[in-house]
């Protein structure tokens, strides 16, 4: 029985506050691994600025150092909107066995009451919420709370300095620049 971290989001480009936030997680729960999901389209959020082919690529390359961190592409070969509860279904599918632990951010986390299927969620999975300042990890849901240091990046962010032609160094992996460098991407 492994204890495996579930870490999805868009990943429009992956940027060190992911990596530090898993890394957070799997280091206080004492995980296995940590699984990096990029959605195809979330459903809670507009449409990604670029294709599931190109954030896979993107989180490969983020994840490349990690030797407990992995790529699922899950959601992306399923297409259309993803919901947490389908993919989880059929992780646990796959992987019966298994202890999974949904890692969210503090800013989720307030509105997990809105999840699709969240009572049947809360039934399969542990959620962690990874403390965030200015958010609270107060819900009526258990979730097991991560401390995480600030660290005030965000993918708009990087999006916009590329659009603006700012340096993105420091904010995302060398091997993620050389990525968005070469596909021109967010130009």
């Amino acid at each position: 029985m492994k204890r495996i971290g579930i870490f999805g989001g868009t990943f429009d480009p992956p940027h060190y506050g992911h990596l530090v936030m898993a890394e957070q997680v799997y280091q206080h729960l004492s995980l296995d691994e940590v699984w990096f999901i990029p959605s195809y389209q979330p459903p809670h959020k507009a449409n990604a600025k670029t294709t599931g082919e190109d954030r896979i690529e993107l989180t490969k390359a983020a994840i490349a150092d990690h030797p407990d961190f992995y790529l699922n592409t899950i959601e992306v070969e399923r297409r259309g909107k993803s919901y947490t509860m389908d993919t989880i279904r059929e992780l646990k599918e796959i992987h019966p066995h298994d202890d999974f632990y949904f890692i969210i951010g503090g800013d989720m986390v307030e509105f997990l009451p809105n999840w699709h299927q969240i009572d049947q969620l809360i039934e399969q999975i542990t959620f962690v919420g990874v403390k965030r300042p200015g958010f609270s990890v107060d819900t009526p849901y258990p979730v097991k709370e991560v401390e995480m240091p600030l660290i005030d990046i965000s993918s708009t962010m990087i999006r916009d300095r590329i659009q603006k032609r700012q340096s993105i160094r420091y904010l995302t992996p060398p091997a993620v620049i050389k990525q968005i460098d070469n596909a021109k991407l967010y130009l």
